[in-house]
C-alpha cells in the first residue's frame, strides 16, 4: 500500500499547477514548477537606462515567493520612459532565472527593455521601430536582455532549449527577447 506524503513543497507545487490548469497556464510553466523550485530563485539585474542594480532572492527553495522582492523586480523593470511600474508575470521572471542558471547562475543580466507603457510603445512605433502593436512588454510578460561576457547567440540557444516561451534574436541590436507567451522564435 502506497502512502501519500504531502509536505509543504509538494502541496505548493500541486496548488500552483492546479491553478495554472484552471486559469489557462502553459504546460511549459508546469515544467518549471516541477524542475526548478528545489533551488533558490535569485537574480542580479542591471537596468541599462537608469543604471540601477538589483540583486534579489525572489523565491525560496520551498517555492515561496517574496512579495517585497517581486515588487523590487517590478520596479527595476519599469518603463524607463514614463516611470510606470507593472506587475510582471512570474513565468517570465522564472524563465529569466532558468536562463541565468543554465548559464552558470549569478550573471549580471542587463535589462534592455522590461515593461513598456502603451504611450512609449506607440511612440516607438511612430518613430519607425519595429515593435508589436500589442507587445507582451506592455503586459509585463516580456524582457529584452543581454549578459556581459556571454554571447547573445549563447543566450538565444539557452532560452530556446528551455522551451518556456517566445525567443527573439536581435544580433545587430545586441539583445535577446524572452517572453512568457507561447513557444515561438524569430
Amino acid at each position: 500500500m502506497m502512502e501519500n506524503q504531502w509536505n509543504r513543497r509538494s502541496f505548493l507545487k500541486a496548488s500552483l499547477v492546479g491553478m495554472l490548469v484552471l486559469f489557462g497556464g502553459t504546460p511549459a510553466f508546469s515544467k518549471i514548477l516541477e524542475n526548478d523550485l528545489s533551488t533558490e530563485g535569485r537574480l542580479n539585474l542591471f537596468n541599462i537606462h537608469n543604471r540601477e542594480q538589483l540583486s534579489v532572492t525572489f523565491r525560496t527553495p520551498d517555492g515561496e515567493y517574496d512579495p517585497e522582492a517581486l515588487d523590487a523586480i517590478n520596479r527595476i523593470l519599469r518603463c524607463h520612459y514614463t516611470e510606470e511600474v507593472a506587475d510582471f508575470d512570474i513565468r517570465v521572471i522564472e524563465y529569466l532565472n532558468r536562463v541565468d542558471n543554465k548559464l552558470g547562475g549569478g550573471n549580471e543580466i542587463h535589462i534592455i527593455s522590461g515593461y513598456r507603457s502603451p504611450s512609449y510603445n506607440n511612440m516607438l512605433r511612430k518613430e519607425g521601430h519595429r515593435v508589436a502593436n500589442h507587445s507582451l512588454h506592455m503586459k509585463g510578460k516580456a524582457l529584452d536582455i543581454a549578459i556581459p561576457h556571454v554571447g547573445i547567440d549563447t543566450i538565444r540557444r539557452t532560452a530556446l532549449n528551455l522551451r518556456s516561451g517566445g525567443v527573439g534574436y536581435y544580433p545587430k541590436a545586441g539583445f535577446v527577447h524572452i517572453d512568457s507567451g507561447p513557444c515561438r522564435t524569430w
